[in-house]
């Protein structure tokens, strides 16, 4: 069974007396362990699809199965509670808490999954240490660089040890050697047994990924492997 199914999937929004179709129909499958990328030029789609696998909307036509559940028409708050145990979320611009430790920002996904306080931090340290940061436990985002930021924003992401990891233009706040850090990193998680998918309008980055799939007005135009990297 694929971890993630798409059949037939379609989103349209109305604009006043204007209905726009940000997706017209996409099928595709992802299986567990797969390195995915997203692409695709702005207003191809590729934003409304992430927010679909991400549960943070739902399609207006066709299904979407995350790991053998149907999510494509469930309420609010199963979705929410799919997010928090399925998915883990890294975004461009971090959203971390700027006022906590790096430590703190990692646990809010267990603090929603109701985990007592000594496990929530024994394994924020523990996902903290995976991504190379067990001396930082203590800073504040404003006391990191950005890509120790993301770095956290990552653990943050593995720290319920989700289904999928969803990235969105994870390297786009970042410079080009930090970036390549960042990407190094998913690579390692990608071959420690995570499932990443990766949105991003950048080639450099997808190519990193081993399967690109590019959305263009709203379809899926191609679904590419990726040749090993040298």
């Amino acid at each position: 069974m694929s971890l993630l199914r798409l059949v037939d999937l379609a989103r349209s929004y109305e604009m006043g007396a204007e209905t726009v179709h940000a997706l017209r129909g996409v099928s595709a499958e992802i299986e567990r362990g797969e390195y995915v990328s997203i692409m695709g030029p702005s207003g191809s789609g590729k934003s409304t699809l992430m927010n679909i696998l991400g549960c943070l909307d739902t399609p207006t036509r066709g299904i979407y199965e995350l790991n053998g559940t149907d999510v494509s028409s469930l309420g609010e708050n199963a979705l929410a509670d799919i997010r928090n145990r399925e998915i883990g979320f890294v975004f461009q611009t971090f959203h971390l808490l700027p006022r906590v430790s790096a430590l703190r920002n990692v646990e809010m996904p267990l603090v929603y999954a109701g985990i007592d306080r000594d496990t929530r931090r024994e394994e924020a340290r523990e996902a903290l240490e995976r991504v190379g940061l067990g001396d930082r436990v203590t800073h504040k985002p404003n006391e990191m660089s950005g890509g120790q930021r993301q770095r956290v924003a990552v653990a943050r992401a593995l720290v319920n040890r989700p289904s999928i990891i969803l990235a969105d233009e994870p390297t786009g706040n970042l410079d080009s050697t930090t970036g390549d850090e960042i990407l190094a990193l998913f690579d390692e998680l990608w071959r420690g047994g995570n499932t990443i998918i990766v949105v991003t309008h950048e080639e450099d980055v997808a190519l990193h990924s081993r399967r690109i799939l590019r959305i263009r007005d709203g379809l899926l135009a191609a679904d590419e492997k990726v040749p090993e990297r040298a």
